[in-house]
């Protein structure tokens, strides 16, 4: 019985919120383990649980059942529960809540945690808060696979302009690079001439492709706090490689949207939103 006891001071500390409490359950080369967030010491556990309750500040678990499974092992499952009010993986809150079962095997020594191993699907919350999940390689013969974000200021007008970055760096850099880039784009949406902007990340590459109205809208830029932050990074310690250009487009070709009515392609600026059918065309997308 002590075993269940000691299992379940655990859980009481983790609903407690309390970090200390749950470091001094662990014995002094105690460990922890789970399906996210790698082997970890006991003092470590403390940050990882700061962080969890950071993004999930009602964050609880409700022991559905524990039992001992062996000397000194208990196996606990559990449902974990919290409503997204918080910073997570670098993301701004959601607001949405989530539920997702799972289940710990406690190893007791004594009378201190030993280890613990907990099992759960990675998939649950990232996909409970409408985040993506992918699965997809690295890299399959010539082919690259990476992530990209788009950003959008809601003009259809065309671009007179492109602004295209590239930029190496080291996977521990990565984190601080989109941070910055995120509040980049932030500025971006109210700087006169700014279209859009995409990012893609494709291994240690990062490629950033806005569009502007004029080529001279892209020194708007230079106005934007982060960028130059952004920029002070760079020249001290921040990535690898990185070049600039700015590119004019040669030509546009027509913007051709297919009408709902009879599926003819349509070029939108010249059929005024009416196909020669005279169905009323769906509205046109934003060219970048």
């Amino acid at each position: 019985m002590k075993n269940l006891q000691i299992a379940q001071q655990y859980f009481d500390a983790w609903n407690n919120h309390d970090a200390q409490a749950i470091i001094g359950l662990f014995a002094q080369n105690g460990t922890y383990q789970d399906t996210t967030s790698g082997l970890i010491t006991a003092q470590e556990i403390g940050d990882y649980t700061k962080r969890l309750w950071e993004a999930f500040p009602d964050l609880s678990f409700s022991v559905v059942s524990k039992a001992e499974a062996g000397p000194g092992m208990v196996a606990a499952q559990w449902l974990m529960s919290g409503t997204n009010s918080g910073s997570f993986m670098g993301l701004p809150p959601t607001g949405l809540k989530v539920s997702v079962p799972g289940a710990d095997f406690i190893e007791i020594s004594g009378d201190k945690i030993k280890s613990v191993n907990g099992y759960f699907d990675t998939r649950a919350v990232p996909e409970q808060l409408g985040l993506q999940v992918l699965v997809q390689p690295n890299q399959l013969g010539s082919f690259s696979f990476g992530s990209s974000v788009a950003v959008q200021s809601g003009k259809r007008v065309k671009p007179g302009a492109f602004s295209i970055t590239s930029l190496w760096n080291s996977a521990e850099q990565y984190e601080e690079i989109r941070d910055l880039s995120r509040d980049t784009m932030k500025d971006m949406l109210g700087m006169e001439g700014f279209i859009g902007v995409a990012t893609v990340r494709i291994g240690g590459r990062g490629v950033t492709i806005s569009a502007w109205e004029e080529p001279e809208n892209v020194r708007n830029i230079m106005k934007s706090k982060a960028h130059s932050e952004a920029m002070k990074r760079f020249w001290s310690n921040l990535s690898d490689a990185a070049y600039i250009s700015v590119w004019t487009p040669d030509h546009i070709n027509p913007l051709w949207v297919r009408c709902g009515a009879c599926n003819k392609m349509n070029d939108y600026e010249k059929s005024n939103g009416l196909c020669s059918c005279s169905a009323t065309l769906p509205e046109a997308p934003a060219y970048f």
